[in-house]
């Protein structure tokens, strides 16, 4: 059964109980449920802890999809924890912190993408930095006023919300996608969005703050020449 996705109902939701659906090879648990983004997207998977019936807990390193059937997430334990049974009823607590930090600097992403509107050649999300690759011109970038742009985006107080809508929506409106190397889930028939209102819209199934307030401020604190028309610029909550 494939695992039901409840950050992407809520981000902010940190704990849910669950079921052990299987256990895999390696010691990975699936669950029927859960609450712990799965790596994707230049966002990496949630760590934190699932606590069985007796008190117990597993310390989970990282989330991943299951290789082997998309719409499954495996949580990996720490080395040396303990094994639930299938079939166990847990609870899982996020670690909340690292989340946020992440759901930060995400929104911030796509503020960056807005300051500087060119294709988008890669990205990763940290815990409280990040960086986006853009394929721009020669020409300099300016890091005091491209984070004087940012932080003014941030400053508008913008409501971030998501909506879906189907594949055929999104081929008509091929403009919404700035990613040149990552493409949006396609095969379900539907494309989750992500909108700061009155800011930007995109395809993206990461975990973003509710309100571009949440972010605070953020500082340029690097650009990189990658290549002849490859710029990195690096990120940082202040």
């Amino acid at each position: 059964m494939p695992t039901e996705l409840l950050f992407r109902q809520d981000a902010y939701l940190t704990e849910t109980p669950a079921k052990v659906e299987a256990l895999n090879e390696r010691g990975g648990i699936v669950l029927d449920r859960t609450v712990f983004y799965a790596t994707g997207g230049g966002q990496p998977g949630d760590a934190g802890r699932i606590r069985l019936a007796d008190g117990s807990e597993i310390a989970i390193g990282t989330t991943i999809y299951d290789p082997e059937d998309k719409s499954r997430v495996i949580h990996v334990p720490l080395e040396g924890q303990a094994a639930p049974q299938p079939g166990d009823t847990v609870t899982l607590l996020l670690d909340w912190e690292r989340r946020l930090k992440r759901m930060r600097i995400h929104t911030a992403l796509h503020l960056l993408s807005v300051v500087l509107p060119f294709p988008v050649t890669g990205g990763s999300i940290g815990d409280g930095d990040g960086r986006l690759d853009f394929d721009i011109p020669e020409g300099g970038l300016d890091k005091a006023e491209i984070g004087e742009k940012l932080n003014a985006l941030i400053a508008r107080n913008a409501a971030v919300s998501e909506r879906w809508i189907t594949d055929e929506e999104l081929d008509a409106n091929p403009g919404l996608v700035k990613t040149m190397s990552v493409k949006p889930p396609r095969g379900s028939g539907r494309v989750r969005l992500v909108s700061i209102e009155g800011i930007d819209l995109q395809p993206c199934g990461g975990t973003h703050v509710r309100n571009t307030s949440e972010i605070g401020v953020v500082a340029i604190t690097d650009i990189e020449k990658k290549g002849k028309q490859n710029r990195r610029v690096r990120i940082a909550l202040a």
